[in-house]
């Protein structure tokens, strides 16, 4: 194989909003403040876990490391109560796996989560490299993180693929010089970014590979 697919984590592999939520509004609690909804606190994803915990405290005086940490700590003890995998990704992965495609996940989540996630559900040994947001490369869209794994599996990034449902994804995908797949079904946006391909469902992605 000539190439490799690099798949986002949140609103790409796993729907964890709800998970999300619970966290942020107990790390809320702790300060005396009221609970957000899960809308709202959707629509801070994306940036990491600094950048969602800012934008959950805007307006107030709250000790931003302090509520980082509780974040992060609320967070480990609710990683899998409510996030559930989007339909297909279970089955669609195993058989790119089995198909012989280098499958790898770069998140702007912290690393410990996502593994903790993944092995959860079964799904850590399907790739040959995870990095999480604090795993000693820049956060998307910088593409750093991308290109690191284009030359650990020694694949052509033209003919390599990211998978997203964030503009974060796809401006990285492009400042690496893959091609990008925008996961409509997930809680991201695309912004201004204008990618190789849509898909509707993880399914559907995997459907395309095939075609590749």
């Amino acid at each position: 194989m000539d190439f490799c697919i690099i798949f986002d984590l949140d609103g790409t592999l796993i729907d964890s909003r709800e998970d999300l939520s619970i966290a942020v509004n107990l790390m809320r609690k702790d300060f005396g403040l009221e609970e957000l909804s899960v809308e709202t606190i959707t629509s801070y994803v994306g940036n990491g876990t600094r950048k969602l915990v800012e934008r959950s405290l805007a307006g107030t005086c709250v000790d931003i490391e302090l509520a980082i940490q509780l974040m992060k700590q609320h967070y480990l003890e609710h990683l899998t109560d409510r996030t559930t995998l989007y339909e297909g990704v279970s089955e669609g992965l195993a058989e790119l796996h089995a198909w012989g495609v280098p499958l790898s996940v770069i998140t702007n989540k912290p690393i410990i989560p996502c593994q903790k996630i993944l092995e959860h559900h079964k799904l850590m040994n399907l790739f040959g490299a995870v990095i999480g947001g604090d795993s000693g490369f820049a956060l998307k869209p910088d593409p750093e993180s991308l290109t690191h794994v284009v030359r650990k599996f020694s694949v052509s990034p033209v003919n390599s693929w990211i998978l997203g449902d964030n503009y974060t994804d796809m401006e990285s995908g492009r400042r690496a010089g893959l091609k990008r797949c925008f996961a409509e079904y997930g809680f991201g946006w695309r912004a201004e970014e204008k990618p190789d391909a849509e898909v509707a469902s993880f399914a559907g992605f995997v459907d395309f590979i095939k075609t590749f």
